[in-house]
């Protein structure tokens, strides 16, 4: 079937809450040489697009400006220079942009073929979470078997996802969570414990659930006052991994003392800004060491809600409402 000239996408009026987005027509984008165009079935919902949406995240130099990091479909046009796949291929990208449209172009690098059972929605709630969590809990982290960590936000699609990996590659996993409901549900995907923050300590009970030799690793999204309360839930050699700053990133009267005495490991990253290269070598990873667990059916995402793509408004004002359990996903086609 060949390939429109315009196509339906969600742009933003200005920058605001949900209602500054609105469905329009536009041109479908080309593919560039080392691109592949896919044909958009599903896409994902993440935090990054609420902070884009608000104008506090732009997106890097040459990216679409359309909301949308992850998406699912079919390869619909092939750019200069791509090898290995097929008009009509099925596939899930990490997007650099773009992703809440019916077209999008993508580095082909960042495109894999779905895991073996996996429908167009599952495919697409995989790349952005995946990809976060195992650049920075196993690559930077370098979370080993045996080892035990922290996961904050654990009912997050990132916190579903950590969890899940965490504990198949044999790590022993703690999490917090918001609620009753939440740390059930942390629970139920593997976390041998799950704290509600807005009840507990996490410090304290990471103390008494590790006998009080803390985590090896604690991925943190929420920064703030969490910052120097994660460095003392770590044990000697640990790594705090920032992956995102809920709470803000600057901190007051922050002691880094504990950083010399227990020699800890501050560091962090962000998706989005890495080359394609680099975004490339995580996809060749989890192509060999996830892809065949999801395969197998374990450790798959957690979808909470489904929306239409006429329905982006709703499903930005559930994320923000951070009721929800996983992910949340927009269907396009």
């Amino acid at each position: 079937m060949p390939v429109p000239d315009t196509m339906r996408h969600v742009a933003c009026e200005g920058h605001g809450g949900p209602e500054v987005m609105r469905v329009v027509t536009g041109p479908v984008p080309q593919p560039g040489p080392g691109e592949l165009l896919i044909e958009v079935h599903a896409a994902g919902v993440n935090r990054p697009d609420i902070q884009q949406r608000r104008g506090a995240y732009p997106p890097p130099a040459g990216a679409s400006p359309i909301l949308g990091l992850e998406a699912a479909g079919t390869v619909a046009a092939i750019g200069e220079g791509v090898e290995g796949w097929s008009i009509g291929d099925p596939v899930s990208a990490l997007c650099n942009g773009g992703g809440y449209a019916e077209y999008v172009a993508v580095p082909a690098p960042q495109c894999l073929t779905p895991p073996e059972g996996y429908d167009h929605l599952r495919a697409a709630a995989l790349p952005e979470t995946y990809f976060t969590v195992w650049a920075n809990l196993f690559q930077r982290g370098g979370l080993a078997k045996g080892e035990a960590v922290l996961i904050h936000g654990g009912s997050s699609g990132i916190g579903t996802t950590a969890i899940q990996l965490a504990r198949e590659f044999g790590a022993r996993v703690f999490a917090t969570a918001g609620n009753v409901d939440k740390c059930t549900a942390c629970l139920r995907l593997g976390a041998e414990a799950a704290i509600d923050y807005n009840a507990q300590d996490f410090v304290e009970e990471v103390k008494r659930l590790t006998d009080g030799r803390g985590v090896d690793v604690v991925l943190d999204m929420v920064g703030g006052d969490y910052i120097a309360r994660n460095l003392r839930c770590l044990a000697l050699d640990g790594r705090l991994i920032q992956i995102a700053f809920l709470q803000g990133s600057k901190v007051r009267d922050f002691d880094l003392l504990p950083v010399m005495t227990k020699r800890l490991t501050v560091t962090g990253s962000t998706m989005r800004p890495r080359t394609t290269a680099q975004k490339g070598a995580i996809a060749a990873e989890l192509r060999e060491r996830v892809w065949p667990v999801l395969a197998a059916g374990r450790c798959g995402p957690v979808i909470y809600g489904t929306y239409a793509l006429d329905e982006v408004v709703e499903a930005h004002r559930l994320m923000e409402s951070s009721a929800h359990i996983g992910k949340i996903m927009l269907t396009v086609r």
